[in-house]
């Protein structure tokens, strides 16, 4: 079966699919947001067989541990502000009895990604708002003391993976410092550098789990 990796933007695919020109993958831009990049996602997913799913792209990173630059791959996906605000502080939805916040890819695979890499395993946060403050990020770091990044589609392309009962993978070159929003501190074009030449080690890794 094919590999399907689903990034956010056109500018994020073309990064990706550089990297994997020749491999049994199809990279697709599946638009901004946990709610688009679920529907597309499954979109894709009902319409061809795919043996993984990667949801791919650039991210923030949480500081000092995920660097501009460098790749994080998710030990855990989790939906970040999926819940309700309480006088007691957040719930996430699983308390309140409904579904879930985190998807875990394969050990094995993130594993194996992380060794060809030279990526850092950790938890990376699907948000629908950028963080752009220093409260929010440090408030964000505190409910979940594992993340390294937070980006905006992870969990989405999760949760179709999930409900066609795909595994998933995510991995994100960090393009900016989680926190107060600067614009002249982004290196997009650092972090896309960073994300194809990744996903050029991780080609073999795609393709032998992809036969297992």
């Amino acid at each position: 079966m094919r590999i399907l990796v689903a990034t956010a933007v056109p500018v994020e695919r073309d990064a990706v699919a550089r990297a994997l020109t020749g491999t049994d993958a199809e990279v697709i831009a599946v638009g901004v947001g946990p709610a688009l990049a679920a529907a597309a996602t499954a979109t894709a997913l009902a319409a061809a067989p795919y043996g993984l799913v990667v949801s791919a792209g650039i991210a923030g990173g949480f500081q000092p541990d995920a660097p501009v630059g460098s790749l994080v791959v998710a030990d855990e996906i989790t939906a970040a502000d999926l819940g309700a605000e309480t006088a007691e502080g957040f719930l996430p939805v699983t308390e309140l009895g409904f579904g879930t916040v985190t998807h875990r890819p394969p050990e094995p695979l993130v594993r194996d990604a992380v060794a060809a890499t030279g990526a850092r395993a950790g938890a990376v946060l699907t948000v629908s708002t950028v963080t752009g403050t220093a409260a929010r990020a440090a408030l964000l770091k505190d409910r979940h003391p594992t993340a390294l990044a937070e980006a905006m589609e992870g969990f989405g392309v999760a949760e179709a993976a999930a409900l066609h009962g795909v595994p998933v993978l995510e991995i994100r070159a960090v393009s900016n410092p989680v926190g107060p929003r600067d614009r002249a501190a982004w290196r997009i074009g650092d972090a896309l550098e960073a994300l194809t030449e990744g996903f050029g080690k991780l080609a073999p890794v795609l393709e032998s789990w992809n036969t297992v």
